[in-house]
């Protein structure tokens, strides 16, 4: 325990985790396993690659927070952790591969795999709680940062729009729309193409060459904020459509 509080690890759930008796972990743990993967649940067999776990991370600190079970497969069989070294690795993700850093607490199961047989393995419980202002990036070896959202059970790297929206929620002052060319032209764009399109599409379908991306962008986001379009994914793709 003390080598997790030196880390700088949350340690609080941990006493409590290992006071509870291992069937009842064992318990818990099925009835998440049983959950499969989704939107706020994902299953990590084993931690080899700290920047690429912060993608995970930084996807449910944006959406609505979630839970990384580490030491279960994909098929939901328990693996276990190899050491305490795989909770360093998850941590490693939240501070170093991540910025701003979001709040993640960990736990651990001990749970029995083999009752007559008297073994048992650990699982590790990595709880990211949702961060209030958006955007958590996740950074590369080359420290570029990039956001990711949680849609189903895949990690999505987020649209301009979504960055858009969130600068904007950021902002102390109202919004208002000044009916310019550029809103109704973008607005008319949309209504015309229900089945969604591209940015890159849409800034086409508009016919105005002096519409720039950037400005298209914040105006689109408001757009979104104010219910008059809605952003979907398909087929790892954001869409712009109607709302």
């Amino acid at each position: 325990m003390s080598r997790l509080r030196n880390k700088g690890v949350d340690v609080s759930i941990f006493a409590h985790c290992l006071s509870t008796p291992m069937k009842s972990q064992t318990l818990l743990l099925r009835q998440l396993i049983a959950q499969g993967e989704h939107s706020q649940q994902d299953f990590k067999y084993k931690i080899d690659d700290a920047a690429k776990l912060a993608h995970s991370v930084s996807a449910f600190a944006n959406t609505d927070g979630g839970r990384l079970l580490i030491g279960v497969r994909d098929d939901g069989s328990v693996h276990g952790v190899r050491s305490e070294e795989e909770i360093f690795m998850v941590h490693a993700a939240a501070c170093k591969y991540c910025s701003p850093e979001p709040t993640v607490k960990f736990e651990t199961l001990h749970v029995a795999t083999a009752p007559h047989e008297g073994r048992q393995r650990t699982v590790v419980i990595c709880t990211v709680m949702p961060y209030a202002l958006r955007p958590v990036f996740a950074l590369d070896a080359d420290n570029r940062p990039t956001a990711y959202v949680r849609i189903a059970d895949e990690n999505i790297v987020v649209s301009p729009i979504h960055l858009a929206i969130w600068r904007q929620e950021q902002r102390l002052q109202g919004e208002a729309f000044a009916d310019t060319d550029a809103e109704r032209a973008l607005l008319t764009a949309l209504n015309q193409h229900p089945q969604g399109l591209t940015l890159n599409q849409l800034l086409r379908a508009t016919a105005m060459p002096d519409l720039s991306r950037p400005a298209a962008t914040t105006i689109l986001a408001r757009f979104i904020r104010f219910g008059l379009a809605q952003l979907l994914c398909r087929d790892r793709q954001w869409l712009l459509l109607p709302a």
